[in-house]
């Protein structure tokens, strides 16, 4: 896009939306910018924003097909929106007719093509408002020769740019051996590092952009965003465990719990790593808390787990002699068949061995290859928890 003097991009922004949106792009998000823009600017800057929306609508046109069509909207506001249009698209599905009414409402300028679908994204990321757990995201781009094909971005590249630049994170997942900077598809995205502040994250590009196994970018951009934040989730809730754990197909498990009064199913996935395997060890009685997303079907999809009170594991009878010790009939005590001891009728027991499980202050998390964009890992805290 061609520049005008004295529009100065202020902030850019990346908003990622509510991860059971039915048309979520797989990136599921938006880009915001926050732009200062003289008014006698004000006509020669909408004429640029029509021309470029030209290209996009053009470029859109020439994908392939696809089962949800793109539908991209660019969304003017001169003034801050509400913020709860920003809440409702990350925490539920939003109306489009009626998002639509309350951006013409509120006197938006809005440029899309016969698809207005992308007015939810972008509306949710004019009205973003970043808070304190907001993070920082850089994005590199590809040469436009290169789209379609292999990445070069060693693994051992980025876990050398994590160790040179200790502010940035998520960008690698130990547990599998590899980076999580660069996507999966053939996009013009050439990665993204995550990171606390705007300057770790441009530091680390300008590290890695020196190393001879990492491709070279040939534009980028640092964007605020709502990733890592919870944003989407609600408040930590906590119940007692009513059924035994059951594993379906994939390896997936469910369980029910008993939560203020009502019933309700948790759901961990296989991918789940430590949160499905803490929930196939959960007995009845045991007392539990998440943090999850409600799907349709009203179960929980964990997001985290922790195990706040157990029942005890009963591992068998006394023994006497090395043998168990037998029960001596109806109200009879416990009665060794070697040595003729007796024993009051009690079982012996122990608390869950939790050994294998990984943990954050008891709580247990997905591994990093497999956490939503929106999720907060354990180690930076868990937001009113």
């Amino acid at each position: 896009m061609a520049r005008i003097p004295d529009i100065h991009i202020i902030e850019r922004g990346l908003v990622r939306l509510w991860p059971f949106a039915a048309r979520r792009t797989r990136g599921n998000g938006a880009l915001r910018a926050e732009v200062s823009i003289p008014r006698s600017s004000k006509g020669e800057f909408r004429n640029l924003c029509c021309k470029w929306f030209e290209g996009v609508l053009e470029e859109v046109a020439n994908q392939p097909n696809s089962s949800t069509p793109a539908a991209p909207v660019l969304l003017v506001s001169e003034k801050p929106p509400p913020e709860e249009w920003y809440w409702e698209a990350v925490t539920a599905h939003v109306d489009l007719q009626s998002r639509m009414a309350s951006i013409h409402d509120e006197g938006c300028w809005i440029l899309c093509g016969k698809e207005q679908w992308g007015a939810v994204g972008a509306s949710a990321a004019i009205a973003w408002r970043p808070g304190i757990t907001s993070t920082w995201e850089l994005i590199a781009w590809r040469n436009h020769e290169l789209i379609g094909q292999p990445r070069q971005i060693t693994s051992e590249a980025v876990r050398m740019m994590e160790e040179e630049h200790p502010l940035t994170f998520v960008n690698r997942d130990p547990t599998a051996g590899r980076g999580l900077i660069a996507p999966r598809t053939p996009c013009p995205v050439l990665y993204g590092i995550r990171g606390a502040t705007s300057e770790c994250v441009e530091k680390a590009h300008h590290w890695i952009q020196t190393r001879s196994d990492v491709e070279q970018s040939v534009r980028w951009g640092v964007h605020r965003t709502n990733q890592l934040t919870d944003d989407h989730l609600g408040v930590v809730t906590f119940g007692t465990v009513i059924s035994c754990p059951e594993e379906v197909k994939g390896a997936h498990s469910n369980i029910s719990v008993l939560s203020g009064g009502d019933r309700v199913d948790l759901v961990a996935f296989s991918e789940g790593g430590s949160v499905n395997r803490l929930l196939r060890m959960l007995q009845i009685g045991d007392r539990v808390a998440w943090l999850g997303l409600t799907a349709q079907d009203d179960a929980i999809h964990l997001e985290r787990l922790t195990l706040v009170d157990q029942v005890p594991r009963v591992t068998g009878r006394p023994t006497c002699c090395n043998k168990s010790m037998r029960s001596g009939g109806a109200g009879q005590q416990l009665r060794c068949r070697r040595c003729g001891s007796t024993s009051q009728r009690v079982w012996n027991s122990q608390e869950a061995d939790l050994s294998g499980i990984e943990l954050v202050e008891n709580w247990s998390q997905p591994p990093p290859s497999n956490r939503r964009h929106l999720a907060r890992p354990l180690e930076l805290g868990i937001p009113g928890a």
